[in-house]
């Protein structure tokens, strides 16, 4: 997986990050800011997420995703 690609384009991305995971706020992605354990840990923080059950959904998520 190249999660560099969202991180180079993050701006973008998280319109996309939003629409999945609604209880993200702008500040939160603000703070994440493409970077993939920050993701992983606010996920875990607003929806009570285990650590490697946040990292499953991002990895769900990005396969789903039409830039790869």
């Amino acid at each position: 997986m190249d999660w560099n690609r969202v991180e180079g384009n993050w701006k973008q991305v998280k319109g996309r990050v939003k629409e999945q995971w609604g209880k993200l706020t702008d500040d939160d992605l603000d703070q994440i800011n493409g970077r993939r354990e920050q993701l992983e840990g606010k996920l875990q923080e607003r929806y009570g997420l285990a650590k490697d059950r946040a990292r499953r959904d991002i990895d769900t998520w990005y396969d789903s995703q039409t830039w790869h």
